[in-house]
This record gives C-alpha cells, sequence and structure tokens, in this order.
C-alpha cells in the first residue's frame, strides 16, 4: 500500500486529464491497491466540478466511495463505523480547506496553472491518515476476520 498524497504530488491523473473525482478514486485504485476495474472506476466521473453544477466538491464524494470500499462490509445499515468514518473525513476536510464546496474551494484554491491541485492533494492527505490509520487498527484486532 502506497501514499495516494504521494501519487497526487507525482502528478497523478494530469496526463489522462482526470477531473478531481476521477483522481482520487483512479489513484486510490493505484496506491491502496483496491482491484477496481475500469468500468467501476468510471463511476466517479460525475462527481468532478462538484458533481457538475459546483456544489460538494468531488474529492469528497470520491473519498467518501474509498472509505465505503474498505469499511462497508455489505451495505452501510450494517453498523456505524462508516457514517463516523466520512463524518470525520468531511469534518477534517472542512476544517482545512475552510469548506467542501467546489465554487467556494474554486474561488480559493483553484487558478489556471496548477488547477485544483490543493483542493485534491489536501484530500488524498486526510484520506490517506483516515485509511492507513483504520487498516493498521483493523489489523490489530482482526476486524475483517
Amino acid at each position: 500500500m502506497k501514499s495516494l498524497a504521494l501519487l497526487i504530488k507525482a502528478g497523478f491523473g494530469e496526463e489522462e486529464d482526470y477531473n478531481c473525482a476521477e483522481k482520487i478514486l483512479y489513484g486510490a485504485n493505484v496506491a491502496y491497491d483496491m482491484g477496481l476495474d475500469k468500468e467501476s472506476l468510471k463511476l466517479a466521473a460525475g462527481f468532478g466540478s462538484g458533481m457538475g453544477v459546483e456544489d460538494v466538491c468531488g474529492v469528497v464524494c470520491a473519498s467518501c466511495m474509498v472509505l465505503s470500499y474498505f469499511f462497508v462490509n455489505n451495505v452501510a445499515h450494517e453498523g456505524t463505523r462508516i457514517k463516523e468514518l466520512t463524518s470525520e473525513y468531511i469534518s477534517r476536510y472542512h476544517y482545512v480547506m475552510g469548506s467542501i464546496n467546489c465554487r467556494e474551494l474554486q474561488e480559493q484554491y483553484r487558478s489556471d496553472y496548477i488547477r485544483c491541485y490543493w483542493v485534491i492533494y489536501k484530500a488524498a492527505e486526510i484520506l490517506d491518515d483516515i485509511v492507513f490509520r483504520e487498516l493498521a487498527i483493523g489489523q490489530k484486532n482482526n476486524y475483517w476476520e
């Protein structure tokens, strides 16, 4: 397992022109060895640019997808863990970036040169932290056996 943030820092998804949500989901697939196929990865496409209407940022949506992949066995209602983790992720992202709204994030962080680099990179850092921590706890406590 590798760091998604380091993958993003190295320019992951730039050549392919991935949107923000695609960079998180496709990048997590590579960094975290998720094994998702190309058809599954396409599910992130519609979440870029705040679902195309500059609402909730695509990085937040894609990060919730990644958390769901790792921390839901069958359905969300089996327990409270996914709600706790997505709530933590969203709270931390909002605290660091000042918003989870695409329009507000673009106004503050986007430029023609770097586009939404900082928005995506910070999302990846927080996601790395939660995924690595939770997987380490799960392995230590045999959550998934």
